[in-house]
């Protein structure tokens, strides 16, 4: 088996994410790999937006457009960093997160995609459907799904 050249993980700024990120950074750095830091967004409906502006006023570009997936993005490259990783990439993509990974995982050619464990184990996970089951069934390529949550969650 060769090393892997290209590792995606995703991430939305939450601590299990970000404990992905780890895992994925360690690993870039192990083998040489470039690390691809992706995050899925959905956009903020127009009345939220407006609501949401009025109250943060100064800071109300916080929370329009791609912003707070740009900013999980910048702290995970940190993360990432801090882990050892030498070639890091990153991207924001609108859309659902298994759809964006799984398509950044083909387009990009990665060889890996690590995701954290959150969702797994809870009730609606095993009803509807997690990130993690679901990205294993459709992503092109190796799946690490890291355990990224304390036991029971």
């Amino acid at each position: 088996m060769s090393a892997y050249r290209i590792i995606l993980v995703g991430t939305d700024g939450s601590d299990s994410s970000f404990r992905a990120v780890d895992r994925a950074a360690q690993l870039a750095a192990a083998t040489g790999a470039t690390l691809v830091l992706a995050s899925a967004y959905s956009p903020m409906p127009e009345r939220e937006r407006a609501s949401a502006a009025d109250r943060l006023g100064d800071l109300a570009y916080k929370v329009q457009g791609s912003t707070p997936a740009d900013d999980a993005l910048r702290a995970a490259r940190e993360r990432a960093v801090a882990a050892g990783a030498g070639d890091i990439d990153q991207v924001a993509v609108e859309g659902d997160a298994v759809d964006v990974i799984s398509r950044l995982a083909k387009e990009r050619g990665a060889d890996l995609v690590v995701v954290g464990n959150r969702g797994l184990n809870s009730l609606a996970g095993r009803i509807l459907g997690s990130v993690p089951a679901n990205l294993s069934h459709r992503s092109p390529c190796d799946v690490l799904i890291a355990h990224t949550t304390p036991r029971g969650r």
